[in-house]
């Protein structure tokens, strides 16, 4: 055994239960050997104390001493004694509690009864007060009546109460009450009373401190005034409920709460102060699984409302303009006549703005680029009678579309101008389209009839075929033929219009918020954003504050047409507006509102509007829609382009001009089009994108010419719309692929099929037709079909590698990366020549 036995006296392991692979991080693994012990069996010995040790395992559920048995006993019984003495404290506790509680309630009781049992006294004592009071002042009146004839003492100082016996019985009912009545002095308390009062325990803060001085007292106001009975009735029910453990209920309120056209939960929330958890809960109770910052529509807020019993009020966010609404003017009273406004209209280079500068004795022609109007012009003129006239000159151009068909929208009269020797052009019936649509009277003005050539007649009849009839030819059109050079007709023009406008009666009511329409917009350098304002209803004065579409401002100055400052700017006034925020577009309304945050509130809603618009136009295309598009626009050539002009009509009109520019193939592209410089952030959007920076009519500062120059953005400068539309159709022209053109020049049939190693197949040929050449491109034919398209690698002729072979010599062939030739076949030869194109 001494081999079994280790150096400490311990047993070493056996084999029995073998070995052990322990795991490490690392991929570490050991080897470890184990034992397998059984488990000791305890064999009691024979004898009262082995079974005693037994019985005391049994019972103990184990093998345990008599030693152990004996403390677990003892723990036990300890821990039952705790238990017990824990539960005996808490009865005790709570039998404290509800002794303190009926005692408290007994107290309030007896209170109670004390309080009432004190009215009753008071109430007692009133009547026999009131009694007595009534027999002393009988006796008093039997008194006076027995004294007769007897002199009365006047009163230096009356009292305030002239009946003493009244003012006896006021005071027993104000005691009554508990009202202390304000010319009578508080009857004082008996003493067995005031014994009672202050020997009653939890008689409450009005007993104690009823020996006190208060401040109330000291002035005499009121020293006696109690609580009333229903107000000591709800404090009484508010502390039994308290007392009881209850939670103290408040009532609810009901609101009429304001529902908009989408509201989030939260937001909901608030207006019902209701709390955000109850909400969602109601919700989902009606299935709709939404979280407390989500939005809901009306229809389901409108629910939740009324579950929770409020009452909706329905807001629309359109009710912010609610106030911008304009009054009908029926009254005749504050109605007055107002100059009328007349838009001068025709074709490119028939004379309108001669004709207008020969009426104003202007010359707005000379400082125009290339001879032609590219701007709408608002002028007021004061005719020798002293009569005012508005005129609004259009463009003639066909790209400024947009800009006569805003004159005719603001305008009471129409002038068409038609130059005598050109007749009626397509911006002429373009004119009298708009002058139809926005149904207003029309004067025909025949220009240049100074000039050779000039055929008014023919103006006339040409104008019967869009339903115009002049005057001459029995209508109802008047016409006039003038000459701006000359002046001949101008007043006889003038005369018409001004017939016209007395027959339309036109009048506006002066004294009202005004109310305008934008003719032009621009963003001057030196004064900010600047919009030219026709006076339709209303005054426009200095200090208003005025809401233009998404734009709001306050009036800082205003300018006539002739440049001077002015104060303020009545019906059919042109005038600049200094104050904006903003550029607005043309063709805005301006409105005058009541205040600033009035105005901040419709710009911003406004400005909403159309941020939703234009996410609405992208949100409705589905997948399907997205690919097919992206699918098509894969041939689609873009040339993008920035733009920047003077004012917002030309930017407009320059914008539409690009968009008809273009095919299937090709097309232009505006990234961005504004008023204003060029500035060094439109620069990065144009590196960004690779476009260049189309200037119209504007220059661009100095950091954004050192930008461009650095990251190379061509800028290019226009004063004329017509160079302008020319050069980006030239410049999407040139995206448009080449057209290619194909020449036939011979055939050749192949004879023998030569195989050479190293080189591969060789086609002996002999050309049948035309001409043979080495730069050409070729199509192998079997049996009159197409089998390959590509170009020659070597043409031989003899030994000798040549250009061309001509009709009826033989020759050698040999494909580009093809060697499927078979004897009898065909090669055609052709040439094909690109073309460009243009749009």
């Amino acid at each position: 055994m001494s081999d079994t036995t280790n150096n400490d006296g311990k047993k070493p392991l056996g084999l029995k239960g073998g070995t052990v692979r322990q795991k490490f991080s690392h991929g570490r693994t050991k080897n470890v050997v184990v034992e397998r012990k059984n488990k000791r069996v305890f064999v009691p010995k024979p004898g009262g104390a082995g079974g005693a040790k037994s019985g005391g395992a049994k019972a103990a559920g184990g093998y345990l001493s008599d030693a152990e048995m004996a403390r677990r006993k003892k723990a036990l019984e300890a821990a039952r004694a705790m238990e017990e003495e824990r539960a005996a404290k808490e009865r005790a506790q709570s039998e404290a509690r509800e002794g303190e509680r009926a005692k408290r309630r007994a107290e309030k009781e007896s209170a109670v009864r004390e309080a009432e049992e004190a009215k009753i006294r008071a109430e007692r004592k009133a009547e026999e007060a009131a009694e007595k009071a009534k027999a002393e002042a009988e006796a008093a009146k039997a008194s006076k009546k027995s004294v007769s004839g007897a002199a009365r003492p006047k009163l230096r100082n009356p009292a305030p109460v002239n009946d003493p016996a009244e003012a006896q019985v006021a005071g027993a009912r104000a005691e009554a009450g508990r009202v202390a009545p304000k010319n009578l002095k508080p009857a004082a308390k008996p003493a067995e009373d005031r014994k009672q009062t202050r020997n009653t325990k939890g008689g409450g803060n009005d007993r104690r401190r009823s020996g006190k001085l208060t401040i109330n007292q000291a002035l005499g106001g009121g020293g006696n005034r109690q609580r009333s009975m229903a107000a000591m009735k709800r404090r009484q029910e508010r502390e039994k409920r308290k007392m009881m453990g209850g939670p103290v209920e408040r009532e609810k309120i009901y609101r009429e709460v304001q529902v908009p056209d989408a509201i989030t939960v939260q937001e909901l929330a608030n207006r019902m102060t209701e709390r955000v958890a109850e909400v969602v809960k109601a919700l989902m109770t009606n299935g709709i699984m939404a979280t407390q910052n989500q939005t809901i529509d009306h229809e389901t807020a409108q629910l939740i409302v009324e579950e929770f019993g409020h009452k909706v009020v329905r807001v629309s966010d359109a009710a912010v303009e609610d106030i911008l609404v304009s009054e009908p003017e029926n009254d005749d009273e504050n109605q007055a006549p107002r100059p009328p406004v007349i838009t001068i209209m025709g074709h490119v280079d028939h004379g309108k703005t001669s004709l207008l500068d020969a009426i104003r004795k202007t010359n707005v022609v000379k400082g125009e680029a290339g001879g032609i109007t590219q701007h709408i012009g608002a002028y007021q003129i004061t005719l020798d009678t002293g009569e005012a006239m508005t005129f609004l000159d259009t463009p003639g151009h066909a790209a400024f579309t947009s800009m006569r068909s805003r004159g005719a929208q603001v305008t009471d009269i129409v002038v068409l101008v038609v130059a005598a020797d050109d007749s009626v052009m397509p911006q002429t019936i373009e004119a009298i389209n708009h002058a139809q649509a926005a149904d207003v009277p029309m004067i025909i003005a025949i220009n240049k009839c100074d000039r050779e050539g000039a055929d008014p007649t023919r103006v006339r009849t040409e104008l019967l075929q869009h339903n115009v009839i002049v005057e001459e030819m029995s209508g109802d059109v008047l016409d006039v033929e003038v000459s701006a050079i000359t002046g001949q007709g101008l007043d006889k023009l003038l005369e018409n219009i001004a017939l016209q406008a007395e027959l339309l009666e036109l009048k506006a009511n002066a004294d009202r918020p005004a109310e305008g329409a934008v003719i032009e917009a621009k963003l001057d350098v030196g004064r900010g954003p600047v919009a030219t304002v026709l006076v339709q209803k209303g005054t426009l004065r200095r200090g208003d504050i005025f809401v233009v579409g998404e734009q709001w401002g306050k009036v800082r100055a205003l300018i006539d047409d002739q440049g001077n400052r002015i104060e303020e700017a009545g019906p059919s006034v042109p005038v600049e507006v200094l104050g904006l925020n903003g550029s607005p577009e043309a063709g805005d309304v301006l409105n005058v509102v009541p205040d600033e945050a009035r105005a901040r509130e419709i710009a911003e809603y406004r400005a909403q509007v159309a941020k939703d618009k234009k996410a609405a136009a992208g949100a409705g295309v589905s997948l399907d829609q997205l690919l097919a598009n992206a699918k098509a626009d894969e041939n689609v050539s873009e040339l993008p382009i920035l733009l920047k002009a003077d004012v917002q009509g030309s930017a407009e009109a320059i914008v539409q001009a690009c968009e008809k520019i273009g095919n299937d193939e090709v097309r232009v592209r505006v990234l961005h089009s504004g008023v204003g410089a060029v500035t060094e952030s439109d620069v990065t959007l144009a590196a960004a994108s690779g476009a260049p920076i189309i200037g119209f009519n504007v220059r661009a500062n100095t950091p954004a010419r050192n930008s461009a120059n650095q990251k190379g953005v061509e800028i290019r400068y226009y004063s004329i719309i017509y160079d302008l539309v020319d050069d980006i159709k030239a410049a999407a022209s040139g995206l448009l692929s080449p057209e290619v053109k194909e020449t036939f020049i011979g055939y050749a049939r192949i004879k023998e099929v030569f195989k050479i190693t190293g080189v591969g197949k060789i086609a002996g040929c002999e050309v049948t037709e035309g001409v043979a050449r080495r730069s050409a491109g070729v199509r192998l034919l079997r049996d009159n079909v197409v089998i390959h398209e590509g170009r020659l690698k070597t043409l031989k002729r003899h030994k000798d590698e040549v250009k061309e072979v001509q009709s009826g010599q033989e020759c050698g062939m040999a494909f580009e990366n093809y060697e499927d030739i078979r004897a009898d076949d065909v090669i055609e030869i052709f040439t094909t020549e690109e073309l460009e194109r243009s749009l």
